[in-house]
């Protein structure tokens, strides 16, 4: 599971991430409670639990850049994903929790 998982993902710092997510789609794959208390900047919230079924709304051709709380969530999309063809995935090292950057929330 491992070394399918790093062919198909990158993870990326923080830095590496900021550098690039604005060019890409940012999606955040928590649920929509965790989105709504807090996330980052520009994110799309896609909950793992409704990945399958929203799959179209996720261009193939331009990068994909994933988070989640922690990182176990985002990994189990980026494989979905993969498996589905996307190639350009990439996820947040730590997830969430670890993030310092801009963050919006619905408070």
């Amino acid at each position: 599971m491992y070394f399918s998982q790093k062919k198909a993902v990158k993870t990326l710092s923080q830095e590496q991430f900021i550098k690039g997510y604005r060019k890409a789609q940012l999606i955040d794959v928590r649920e929509p409670n965790e989105f709504a208390a807090g996330h980052i900047l520009g994110a799309r919230n896609i909950p793992l639990s409704q990945l399958k079924s929203r799959m179209k709304e996720i261009r193939p051709d331009k990068p994909v850049y994933l988070y989640c709380q922690s990182g176990m969530r985002s990994a189990r999309a980026a494989m979905t994903l993969y498996k589905k063809g996307y190639r350009d995935l990439s996820q947040l090292e730590g997830g969430f929790k670890k993030w310092t950057g801009k963050i919006k929330s619905k408070s």
